[in-house]
């Protein structure tokens, strides 16, 4: 039986209003960065899966931030991104680790579509929302949620790069709801860490 690939996201996707909506109440979230400061950081470069369609054009319709629910899906979709693996084993300078720092986020309740699971199928999308290479797709996929009359904050997906995990983008029209904790630790210093590296075989060269 042919595969078939993720193709356009269905005019329901931007139109109906009685899509389930699920509420993050307060609880922390995870981001790392090379920067100590300015987060949480909405933005537009057009090259990251759900980025606006119109960024690369300079005509954004919205900017976006990419977070994860734990420290582990946030070194697989940041740190380890585009890293492979040799003999099954990540190889990571110790500087390029310490030069990651580790937001993590709270606020007040978000508003996000569950893009996973039976919501997903249900709207005839499947596993290449995380997995393919066509971010065109993909951006218009996010883009219709974003029109989406119900104003959802954001959206849920599977991780590409933890696939047992869920990542999240946020809108910028949820800004204001999403606030940094002052502690900013380097990726090395902060809880959960050492397990993290261990799991991902990561080795500090």
């Amino acid at each position: 039986m042919t595969a078939v690939p993720l193709g356009s996201p269905p005019p329901s996707l931007a139109t109906d209003d009685s899509l389930p909506v699920m509420r993050l109440g307060r609880r922390t979230l995870v981001r790392i960065s090379k920067y100590a400061t300015g987060e949480p950081y909405f933005g537009c470069s057009g090259a990251n899966r759900f980025d606006a369609p119109g960024c690369l054009a300079g005509a954004p319709e919205f900017r976006s931030c990419y977070l994860g629910f734990s420290l582990e899906v946030a070194i697989a979709e940041s740190l380890l991104h585009d890293e492979i693996p040799v003999n099954g084993r990540f190889q990571v300078s110790y500087t390029a680790l310490e030069r990651q720092s580790v937001h993590s986020f709270t606020g007040s309740a978000l508003r996000l579509l569950e893009l996973t699971g039976a919501t997903l199928k249900r709207l005839s999308g499947h596993a290449d929302l995380a997995g393919t290479a066509s971010y065109a797709i993909t951006q218009q996929w996010s883009l219709s949620i974003f029109d989406n009359p119900l104003n959802f904050d954001g959206f849920v997906y599977m991780s590409r790069h933890l696939n047992t995990e869920r990542a999240m983008i946020l809108f910028d029209r949820a800004a204001a709801r999403l606030h940094a904790k002052p502690s900013v630790l380097a990726l090395p210093d902060t809880p959960g860490f050492a397990a993290a590296a261990t799991a991902f075989n990561i080795v500090a060269a």
